[in-house]
């Protein structure tokens, strides 16, 4: 027991995957957070921006399936090699389009390719973290490394709206600079040798089924976050009863996720997933519905502080679950499947909140989807909490097994 308490898990190379990491997300959550500003600025509504949203998870689904097969054959570095460039280069796209062309089908293009770049990045640095955090200390590890998301999540929306008041051109190119010192980053950096897994292009090998129970309860529950992280800002902003900046909510949101990561890892190792995710789900919902039936500062200070939580304790320990079963040559896989059903959550309900606002308004859709948080519980109760990869049951069968 000793020994296993000594494994390390700070290196540089771990701090430098982080970093990438973080900067991916800044930067992307940058430019989502601000992007209905951006299609208002074209003359379209929030269904628009919704549909762009949705657009850009179903291409980061599909791409993040291939990407999966290309990592777990030995490619880790050169997709985030191509990841890393396209993150750097797309802005000046975005640029194009604000300062010439103003035209919404090339946006909804260059959002495309954007997806396949993030989905590359995102998917390659969790790879390679699993590659690098010790067996015995995994839930730790990918806690501290999802924090890297936690502080771009608290990060991104401020610094976004900032910039975006002082022009798109600021904007753009600020993500552009961030995305470049994660290039010269990235060519500092290795990563452990790991066997590939020698496998033909098998469609059957782009989903890794031990990641599959995990991954459908993230399905249902970042529909939640969806709505959030894409339309937050303009609900404070158009909001009567907020006078907070929409950027209060994310740092408020990302204290509490910051709080909750540090500690989470741990917890999860020893005792596993359910615990958070008993507690989360109904955290998630009673946000969300404060948002829709009591809103006022103090209530949008209270629900970022409950939907930090939520979001903070149970994507880390349910991508840990999904991951727990897989041979370091089916992490790639794992990590895809994980974050394929990530961005459909987050697309469809981030689509499913524009078309929800243009109709009802913002209380009602944030009402409506509250229900998706109870519903990720009931179905993690069906088909989770059992499985042969929850934590919480691998857990359970060693206790069984050390008592016999």
């Amino acid at each position: 027991m000793k020994q296993i308490n000594k494994e390390q898990l700070w290196s540089k190379d771990f701090i430098i995957v982080i970093l990438l990491n973080f900067f991916g997300f800044l930067t992307h959550l940058m430019i989502l957070s601000t992007f209905p500003f951006f299609v208002n600025y074209l003359g379209y509504t929030e269904t628009v921006s919704g549909l762009c949203a949705t657009l850009f998870s179903i291409v980061a689904v599909v791409s993040r399936a291939f990407i999966g097969w290309v990592l777990d054959n030995g490619k880790r570095r050169m997709v985030m090699l191509i990841g890393l460039c396209g993150m750097a280069l797309l802005p000046m796209g975005y640029l194009l389009v604000y300062t010439v062309l103003a035209s919404i089908v090339l946006t909804a293009i260059l959002r495309m390719l954007h997806a396949v770049a993030f989905a590359a990045t995102n998917t390659a640095a969790a790879t390679m973290a699993t590659d690098i955090v010790p067996k015995t200390r995994f839930a730790e590890g990918m806690g501290m490394f999802g924090m890297s998301t936690a502080l771009a999540t608290a990060c991104a929306p401020a610094i976004g709206e900032l910039l975006m008041n002082m022009g798109f051109q600021m904007l753009y190119g600020a993500t552009t600079i961030i995305m470049v010192v994660g290039l010269i980053l990235f060519f500092i950096m290795k990563n452990p040798k790991i066997e590939p897994s020698q496998k033909k292009f098998s469609v059957k090998d782009l989903v890794n089924r031990d990641a599959l129970p995990a991954s459908a309860v993230a399905l249902i529950f970042v529909m939640t976050y969806g709505s959030l992280e894409s339309y937050i800002l303009k609900f404070a902003t158009e909001s009567d009863d907020v006078t907070l900046s929409g950027a209060f909510f994310f740092v408020a949101m990302a204290v509490m996720l910051l709080i909750t990561r540090i500690t989470v890892g741990k917890v999860a190792d020893r005792r596993g997933e359910a615990l958070f995710v008993y507690t989360c789900c109904p955290s998630m919902t009673a946000g969300l519905l404060i948002l829709a039936f009591a809103p006022g500062n103090f209530s949008f200070v209270l629900a970022a502080l409950l939907s930090g939580f939520a979001f903070g304790c149970i994507e880390p320990s349910l991508q840990a679950m999904a991951v727990s079963l897989s041979p370091p040559n089916r992490r790639g896989a794992a990590n895809s499947t994980f974050l394929c059903v990530y961005d459909i959550g987050i697309g469809v309900g981030a689509g499913l909140a524009g078309v929800l606002i243009d109709q009802i308004g913002y209380h009602h859709m944030y009402a409506i989807l509250s229900l998706a948080s109870v519903t990720a519980l009931i179905l993690y109760l069906l088909i989770g909490r059992n499985h042969p990869s929850s934590i919480t049951w691998q857990v359970k069968h060693r206790a069984e097994n050390a008592n016999k």
